[in-house]
């Protein structure tokens, strides 16, 4: 059949096999002299839909026998194909072209997944997405139970570094989605929120994860403070808004045991004022930003996840039970907490305990720490546990996987961006040079905001290691995370930014090989059997 005839048979129900989408990718080169992406091939309204690309610049292209379908912008260029006239329309990806193909096409829309196991993959420069689903297509096919990955998600400080905004990152991981025909469903996180403006800004964008980062309003101070000191502190507290008193929540939480299956659990008085004092605050912030976000989002369905674990001090179980029951208490619904575990989760880097512990030490100390956290969740929900910092924590992904089961949600961001300076470190090594040299002249002031430790005096002299080496910097400790909190810094400078970039687009399969292959290593994990 020709390419002409098939055009005109098809529907919104078509589906192309992989063969005649190869076929038609082939013609279609040929016709357009351009690179077709042939997953991306997708059939509707008698037109075909599909991503090329021509010196490194990706755009829409359109294919109908008929006039163009949708509100799409581009330039339309009549062609004669097989002896009839057809249309073809060249789209730029604008935001406006994401909305019109988003509007057409269902698997292009975030959904959202409830307390299914997910995983987050953040994508600071916007170009990673088709490397993270191959990597997901290695380990677990298209079959959407077994993960739900979440394919754009990036915090409003990424946003404010990158230079991108929440409209952007939505539409370039939908341009990832469509590239390579990703029909199973993937979900969005607007990640560390602190403001109600934040969450007005992310529900326009479409978003269907909102992660609310009440980090700010946690109390350290509780742990140490005196009994006096402890009482002033739970008087300020805005009991109005909590809907309850001390004594009435002293009341509420210490009038018998918990039982948590595995354990059984009793408040002191003491526990009680102390969780209140540090984590009071944080009730209240995350109720009002999960009030103001139910109200928005009217009935659409959303996610809700609580973040405190970029603070100093370890989330306890009893704190962990005050912040459940309270958020309960007061009709916030949510799928996952993120709290502060035992040991140290820093950047870009695996999992380790308290300086000087052995690595299995370490790991053994997790999972007596985790194991409660896991029972509390499953009882008081059921809701997941989120592992934030989650990039390369290879070292307790068996664990968290084994007692966690189905109640999981990763978080990884950076390391995408750091996969992306491994490519660039083996396409253009000079320009990784200059980048790891400026971006040890800045850690000392990038890496104020982020949990790290490594000391730039420690990273390898880069003036003694052939071109061939460097990719091995990315799996230095020192040069990796002096690299992974810099990246504002490099994005913000203009020949970084632009030569970063255009390298990348020209060798895009050099990066999404490494980060597929670095990707598997991260889920493959979770792919195993589940406890639920």
């Amino acid at each position: 059949m020709s390419l002409v005839q098939r055009l005109a048979e098809l529907t919104v129900e078509s589906r192309l096999t992989a063969e005649e989408a190869e076929a038609f990718s082939q013609k279609l080169r040929q016709i357009g002299n351009f690179k077709v992406y042939s997953k991306s091939i997708t059939a509707r309204e008698k037109a075909l839909f599909f991503m090329i690309s021509r010196s490194g610049s990706k755009s829409l292209g359109i294919l109908s026998a008929d006039s163009i379908p949708g509100p799409f912008s581009g330039t339309v260029h009549r062609m004669l194909i097989e002896g009839v006239m057809t249309n073809l329309a060249i789209c730029p990806l604008t935001s406006e072209n994401a909305a019109a193909l988003r509007g057409l096409f269902d698997f292009l829309v975030p959904k959202a997944f409830g307390i299914s196991k997910s995983f987050g993959f953040g994508d600071r420069l916007g170009l990673a997405t088709p490397g993270h689903i191959r990597a997901v297509r290695r380990v677990f096919g298209d079959d959407s139970t077994a993960i739900r990955p979440i394919f754009a998600q990036q915090s409003m400080r990424e946003n404010a570094r990158t230079g991108r905004n929440p409209q952007s990152v939505q539409d370039d991981a939908l341009w990832g989605v469509f590239q390579e025909g990703w029909r199973a469903g993937f979900g969005a996180d607007a990640d560390h929120l602190k403001t109600l403006e934040d969450i007005d800004a992310c529900v326009k964008a479409g978003y269907t994860f909102f992660t609310v980062d009440p980090g700010d309003y946690v109390d350290e101070s509780a742990e140490t403070a005196s009994e006096t000191e402890l009482r002033e502190k739970a008087s300020n507290l805005p009991w109005d808004y909590l809907e309850t008193t001390l004594s009435d929540l002293v009341h509420e939480l210490t009038a018998g045991d918990f039982n948590f299956g595995e354990f059984r659990f009793r408040f002191s008085e003491e526990e009680v004022i102390r969780a209140a004092v540090k984590y009071g605050r944080v009730v209240e912030h995350t109720v009002r930003m999960y009030r103001h976000l139910a109200e928005l989002m009217g009935d659409k369905p959303f996610d809700l996840e609580m973040s405190v674990d970029e603070t100093n001090s370890v989330t306890t179980v009893a704190e962990h039970v005050f912040i459940a029951t309270q958020m309960k208490r007061l009709g916030a619904h949510w799928v996952s907490l993120a709290p502060r575990y035992v040991g140290r989760f820093e950047k870009g880097v695996d999992y380790m305990g308290k300086p000087g512990t052995p690595i299995e030490e370490a790991v053994a100390e997790f999972e007596r720490d985790f194991a409660p956290h896991v029972a509390v969740a499953r009882h008081l929900g059921p809701y997941k546990l989120s592992l934030h910092s989650g990039s390369d924590k290879f070292a307790v992904y068996p664990v968290y996987a084994r007692l966690a089961g189905d109640l999981v949600h990763v978080k990884t961001a950076g390391t995408s961006y750091l996969e992306a300076l491994r490519a660039l470190s083996r396409i253009r090594p000079n320009l990784f040079r200059d980048i790891l040299c400026f971006a040890l002249e800045h850690y000392a002031v990038d890496r104020a905001t982020y949990h790290v430790s490594a000391e730039p005096s420690r990273v390898p002299d880069i003036g003694q290691l052939a071109d061939e080496q460097l990719s091995g910097l990315l799996d230095d400790f020192h040069a990796r995370q002096a690299l992974h909190v810099t990246f504002g810094s490099v994005l913000h400078d203009a020949r970084f930014r632009i030569e970063l970039y255009e390298a990348l687009r020209s060798n895009e399969e050099v990066y999404y090989s490494g980060l597929e292959e670095h990707f598997m290593k991260h889920v493959t994990p979770f792919a195993n059997g589940t406890r639920g």
